[in-house]
């Protein structure tokens, strides 16, 4: 009998909880305080979240399917795949979540009267696949890859609510709250980007031994953790940028930046350039994530910014 709590790990609850939660945000603290016109009521939306989060953990139980063999060598106390859960059944589990997550995008997408917009659903859930058997062990191509998935988790919420209801009058407003929450999913994609190298030099050794050629592999531990300390001033350069352009009148917003977004950026640029032990990237790879967090969770303090 499937453990659930052996379930919950495999899908990745804690990543997929800051997913929909990212969502829930950009629905309910960045269009809904300033009356923007949506397309989705509760129910809907509910289900966007859902399709959304499915399609997700869909990824990631056929990414520990796929992975079984680094994983044993990374992380083998954390295997879930061929120990606590079959790969029989993990492949069944997999095939259910992408057809209902599936399911419910083309559901969603005739609700709202865009068809096409199943096509993302397709999209990513084939992506996820692709990325999972194949290009993961590619150099840069599944960081990028799985990057851009991020984004896309995040521009969704902007293709449902706001495409739909784009009219001559309301356009400025669409196009206006359509571009912030594009700001975020670009944040989303750097982030996830520098995490996804940082977690690749955390595994090097059991992406080496199933023949993976991720940026660590080629260049080695050392170059790559310099790239990583290197693309991190990305976004602290980004960020500061944002803050001083857009929100310089804002207090409380700089503050919250400064110290929840560009001061943990600065010590990860500090903590990379002398990173060395596979413990060192794992700390990296957790600041990151918390990181994303933290920009994420930003959103709420629009409400109070602008409409203040």
């Amino acid at each position: 009998m499937l453990n659930m709590i052996d379930f919950l790990n495999l899908i990745r609850w804690k990543n997929l909880l800051i997913l929909a939660i990212t969502q829930v945000l950009i629905k309910y603290a960045l269009l809904e305080p300033f009356n923007v016109t949506v397309t989705l009521n509760g129910f809907g939306f509910s289900l966007l979240v859902l399709a959304t989060v499915c399609i997700a953990a869909a990824g990631y139980v056929i990414n520990d399917v796929y992975d079984i063999e680094t994983d044993t060598i990374n992380n083998p106390s954390k295997v879930i795949v061929g120990k606590k859960i079959s790969e029989k059944n993990a492949n069944y589990i997999f095939i259910f979540l992408t057809i209902f997550g599936v399911g419910l995008g083309f559901y969603l997408s005739n609700l709202v009267g865009h068809s096409g917009f199943a096509a993302l659903f397709v999209a990513v859930s084939a992506l996820l696949y692709v990325y999972a058997s194949s290009l993961k062990k590619m150099i840069l191509i599944g960081n990028i890859v799985i990057s851009i998935l991020v984004a896309i988790s995040i521009i969704m919420v902007g293709v449902f609510e706001l495409l739909p209801t784009v009219t001559a009058d309301n356009q400025d407003t669409q196009v206006t709250f359509f571009k912030i929450i594009l700001d975020y999913a670009l944040f989303g994609f750097v982030i996830n980007f520098i995490r996804e190298i940082a977690k690749d030099i955390e595994d090097i050794d059991g992406d080496f031994n199933s023949g993976a050629r991720t940026l660590p592999i080629i260049i080695g531990r050392e170059r790559a953790g310099k790239v990583v300390f290197a693309l991190l001033f990305v976004p602290l350069i980004g960020i500061i940028y944002y803050v001083t352009t857009y929100l310089y009148k804002h207090q409380i917003a700089i503050i919250y930046f400064l110290v929840l977004v560009v001061a943990p950026l600065i010590y990860l640029c500090v903590k990379s350039y002398s990173a060395e032990t596979k413990k060192d990237w794992r700390h990296i790879s957790n600041i990151l994530k918390l990181v994303m967090l933290t920009g994420i969770l930003s959103m709420v303090l629009y409400k109070y910014i602008l409409l203040a």
